[in-house]
């Protein structure tokens, strides 16, 4: 079961990392969109920001149950 988890693991691990940078990129283009765009530009690169944000902590809370389903797993034997 372990060699089934630890892909996944590393799986999450790389989406929360991704999920991460995107949030960080769209924030930093925050500004630039607003002083292009106006209001509507920051608005989208502020939705943006909030999705990659939730996506970060949902990937993190799921590599976090597989790390202790691994420790379940390698405590009983």
């Amino acid at each position: 079961m372990i060699y089934v988890l630890v892909p996944v693991l590393i799986a999450l691990m790389a989406l929360t990392v991704y999920s991460l940078v995107r949030g960080i990129v769209a924030f930093l283009r925050t500004t630039r969109e607003g002083l292009e765009r106006g209001d509507e530009g920051v608005r989208e690169m502020q939705l943006l920001q909030n999705r990659m944000m939730f996506n970060r902590i949902k990937f993190q809370g799921l590599a976090i149950v597989v790390v202790v389903i691994m420790l379940m797993v390698a405590g009983k034997n």
